[in-house]
């Protein structure tokens, strides 16, 4: 039997473990989350995660705007 809590959904993290953060884009070159999102990521509800996740594949692929 597990200990853990039936509600805890894992974080839906995007992480890869290539934690670097590029000087242009200002994005992970692992996950495609800015520094503030990687910071607050335990913070942000389901919906927020999802919303930044969607996200990901295009800043991945270098087609989304530099965060401010």
């Amino acid at each position: 039997m597990s200990d853990l809590d039936p509600n805890y959904d894992d974080y839906d993290s995007p992480c890869v473990r290539t934690c670097v953060i590029d000087q242009h884009s200002k994005f992970c070159i692992g996950c495609g989350r800015t520094l503030h999102e990687i910071s607050y990521w335990t913070r942000y509800s389901p919906d927020e995660r999802r919303h930044i996740m969607a996200q990901l594949p295009a800043r991945l692929s270098n087609n989304a705007p530099r965060p401010e």
